[in-house]
C-alpha cells in the first residue's frame, strides 16, 4: 500500500485511523460499527472523521487491500514460481504465515467476512482464486510423487488453512513463539502427515 500523507487532525493519519478502525471492525463487527461509533472511539468528532477518510466501505477497502495484496504478493515471489512443487508450497506456506502475522488485523477481518457487501464478496473471491493457487500446487506435488496421493488437493488445501487461519484467534505477535518457530511448527505438523 503506497504510502498516505498524515493530514486530519493531530494525532492521526489514514493510516493509524485505519488501523484503529480494523482493531474496532475486529472487535464489534464491521457492520455493527458507524462512523459514529468509531469517531467516539478515536476521541474525535464524526465530521473529523472525513478528515481522514471518505467513508466507512473505504476503511474496508483499505483494510482487505492490506491483507489480500500480502497474500497475493507471496505468490510472485521466486520461492512460489520456481522449484520442485513440494518446495514451492513449503515457501508460499511459510510466507502465508509471515504475512498473517505481520498484518493479523487485516488478515483476521479478511477471515472473518461473511459476503454482506459487493465488496466482501469481491474479497472472498479474491481468496478463493489464491486457494486455488495453492490446490493447484498441491496437486502438482502429488504428481511429482513428493504428497500422498490418497487425500484430495483440494482437501489438503483447506486442512492446511484450516490450522494456519486459526493462527488469527489465538496468536499473540510480541509472545515467546517468534513468526518463523510459529511457521517451523506448522510446516513440521503439516507435511509430516503429507510425505510419502
Amino acid at each position: 500500500m503506497p504510502t498516505i500523507a498524515k493530514r486530519g487532525r493531530p494525532g492521526y493519519d489514514q493510516q493509524s485511523v485505519l488501523r484503529i478502525a480494523v482493531d474496532v471492525f475486529n472487535k464489534h463487527g464491521y457492520e455493527a460499527t458507524s462512523m459514529g461509533f468509531l469517531a467516539e472511539y478515536l476521541g474525535i468528532s464524526k465530521s473529523a472523521i472525513y478528515h481522514h477518510v471518505p467513508s466507512k466501505e473505504d476503511l474496508l477497502r483499505r483494510a482487505l487491500e492490506e491483507a489480500l495484496g500480502g497474500l497475493e504478493g507471496v505468490l510472485t515471489l521466486d520461492g512460489a514460481t520456481s522449484g520442485a512443487p513440494d518446495a514451492r508450497l513449503e515457501f508460499v506456506l511459510r510466507e502465508t504465515i509471515g504475512v498473517l502475522v505481520e498484518r493479523l488485523p487485516f488478515v483476521t477481518l479478511l477471515l472473518r467476512l461473511r459476503g454482506n457487501t459487493e465488496m466482501e464478496r469481491e474479497a472472498m473471491a479474491r481468496r478463493r482464486v489464491f486457494d486455488r493457487t495453492i490446490t493447484e500446487l498441491v496437486a502438482q506435488a502429488q504428481q511429482d510423487g513428493t504428497l500422498r496421493t490418497d487425500i484430495a488437493p483440494g482437501t489438503i488445501t483447506r486442512l492446511l488453512f484450516g490450522t494456519i487461519n486459526s493462527i488469527v484467534e489465538w496468536y499473540r505477535p510480541g509472545g515467546s513463539l517468534s513468526a518463523e518457530n510459529l511457521a517451523d511448527d506448522v510446516l513440521a505438523m503439516s507435511f509430516h502427515g503429507l510425505r510419502e
